[in-house]
């Protein structure tokens, strides 16, 4: 009988970890490897659905996040002139789920949660300033190569996957292709101590407007009172530099408040958007999962949760095929639950998300508006409606799939 090894996951973001942390629960030795010499900073992604808060909890991860995030129970659609269209209440949630409402917390504190786990389990560790460089694949292992900072070495492994974000070396060297398109305006984010509160935001809010649509999340930063996460769509054309320029950024968030504000902005950041989904989730041995896999906008936040979902669906499928109490044509089950869930829902409803914020045509917008309204009237139709916003429904259709 052929002696286990490894299992090599490449990146060490919050999906990367969260697989690792999975296998190594359940006794398989774990390489992860990363290209930066730390965990990373991000900025971007840092709201929490329920069903990924009940997926991390016998990971010991949603207790650390629950102590340090904010609980977000209620969350807006707003118009910019017509004001509050509707405020969701996800206490309609109470009976499908422990966790109803989102938690506010930074990716960034997220990561270390786990990489904290997971640094518990001798059988794993975990290589920084390591890239990726290929793989090769046997019918009995994968061979990675990867540099680190005494050049090339190989890594035999039993199976890899990889996590490595939306240009995900994995996915370009099993060539892969990721189609999709990319959105023509670029995303700037804007924290601001500015508190939203008094002017009747809740911590989670988007404000639909045809031409300047704005997307609001309160996060905890170093503890009370927080920093409000505002983001805006920018024109492509205006130089990067410009739309970072603090003149540019303080207009924006002026533009959709009562008054002007006397407030700091200590961070700010664009980035472009895309909407693309692999072709494969799978091949042989190897295995994508998160960003590598799919990207989307953030409108909906489903993104991160998605990438989340994707670790903790396959990390006890290749935990069984790893130690032989399962046939690896389970992990083709893991890319059908995934990738068909990701298609027609993910991709499907941030689309959709972004589409009522920023629809043009006055009639189509108001028609889109009011269809809104009349879900939140009809307490069946409100809480169908948030089980598929919360992703319940979708983790419960990926379940269905064979």
């Amino acid at each position: 009988m052929k002696k286990r090894g490894r299992i090599v996951v490449v990146g060490a973001g919050p999906v990367g970890l969260i697989t690792a942390l999975g296998l190594s629960q359940r006794g398989v030795p774990v390489t992860v490897i990363e290209s930066e010499p730390a965990l990373t900073h991000d900025l971007r992604a840092g709201s929490f659905h329920p069903p990924t808060l009940e997926m991390m909890q016998p990971l010991g991860v949603t207790q650390r996040m629950l102590e340090l995030g904010i609980k977000v129970p209620r969350w807006q659609i707003r118009d910019r002139r017509d004001g509050v269209i509707v405020e969701w209440d996800l206490g309609l949630l109470a009976d499908e789920t422990p966790y109803p409402h989102r938690l506010h917390l930074e990716q960034h504190r997220l990561t270390p949660i786990a990489l904290e786990l997971l640094r518990k389990f001798p059988s794993a560790e975990v290589l920084f300033s390591t890239s990726f460089v290929a793989a090769t694949q046997a019918p009995d292992g994968v061979t990675a190569t990867v540099a680190g900072p005494d050049g090339e070495r190989t890594i035999a492994c039993d199976y890899l996957v990889g996590a490595d974000g939306g240009r995900s070396a994995v996915r370009k060297s099993l060539g892969v292709g990721f189609e999709g398109f990319t959105w023509p305006e670029r995303f700037l984010v804007v924290s601001t101590t500015c508190d939203l509160k008094p002017y009747g935001f809740t911590e989670n809010a988007y404000i639909a407007d045809p031409d300047e649509w704005v997307a609001i999340f309160k996060m905890p930063h170093s503890g009370p009172p927080g920093l409000w996460r505002v983001v805006f769509p920018t024109d492509p054309n205006v130089p990067e530099e410009d739309v970072l320029a603090e003149p540019f950024c303080r207009r924006l968030v002026d533009g959709f408040l009562p008054e002007r504000g006397d407030y700091e902005m200590p961070y700010r950041s664009c980035y472009k958007v895309h909407q693309r989904v692999a072709g494969r989730f799978r091949i042989g041995r190897i295995v994508l999962a998160g960003d590598a896999a799919h990207v989307n906008n953030p409108l909906g936040a489903l993104g991160l949760n998605s990438g989340i979902h994707d670790a903790v669906n396959l990390y006890p499928k290749l935990a069984g095929v790893w130690a032989g109490e399962a046939d690896a044509s389970l992990l083709d089950v893991y890319e059908r639950q995934r990738r068909q869930v990701t298609v027609e829902f993910i991709q499907e409803q941030s689309v959709r998300n972004k589409r009522l914020l920023e629809e043009r045509d006055p009639k189509i917008r108001k028609e889109r508006l009011e269809e809104v309204r009349r879900i939140a009237a009809d307490p069946v139709a409100a809480k169908k409606f948030l089980m598929a916003s919360s992703m319940i429904a979708s983790v419960r259709r990926a379940a269905e799939i064979a």
